[in-house]
C-alpha cells in the first residue's frame, strides 16, 4: 500500500511517516516503478506500535530497542538461550516502563480534573431555564 493509505491507517501524518523512516524506525518494504512508497501490513503494525509509544514519552532510541528486540524474536532464528532470555528481558524492561509511565500519565489527569473543576466552582453559576 502507499504511505497515504498508511497514513489513514495508521492515525498519522505522512511527515511523521517519513520521520520515522529518516532516523530509521520504519523502512518502506519496496518502491513502486514510480518511486512511490509501499508498504506491507507488517510495516503498519510497526508503525501502530511507534504510535503507541510515542504519548508514552519514549524517545526514538528506546522506540528503536523495543523494535530490535521484537524483530530478532519474532525472526523465526533459532536465538541462542541467552540471547532470547536477554530480548525477553528488554520486553519486560519495557512492559515495566509503560506502566509506570501510564501510572503517571493517570496522576497528571487526575490533577489536570482537580483543576478543571477548581476553575468550574470558581465561575458564576448560571441560571437554569
Amino acid at each position: 500500500m502507499q504511505i497515504g493509505e498508511v497514513a489513514v491507517r495508521t492515525e498519522l501524518s505522512l511527515r511523521t511517516i517519513r520521520h520515522y523512516e529518516e532516523t530509521g524506525l520504519v523502512m518502506p518494504s519496496a518502491r513502486s516503478q514510480g518511486g512511490f512508497r509501499l508498504y506491507t501490513e507488517a510495516d503498519v503494525a510497526r508503525l501502530v506500535v511507534i504510535r503507541r509509544m510515542k504519548p508514552l514519552g519514549f524517545t526514538l532510541d528506546e522506540m528503536r530497542a523495543l523494535l530490535d528486540a521484537t524483530d530478532r524474536l519474532d525472526s523465526g532464528e533459532e536465538l541462542p538461550s541467552g540471547e532470547r532470555a536477554e530480548l525477553l528481558e528488554r520486553l519486560r524492561g519495557f512492559e515495566r516502563a509503560t506502566h509506570q509511565r501510564l501510572t503517571d500519565l493517570r496522576t497528571q489527569l487526575a490533577r489536570a480534573q482537580e483543576f478543571a473543576a477548581t476553575l468550574a466552582e470558581r465561575l458564576p453559576r448560571s441560571p437554569t431555564p
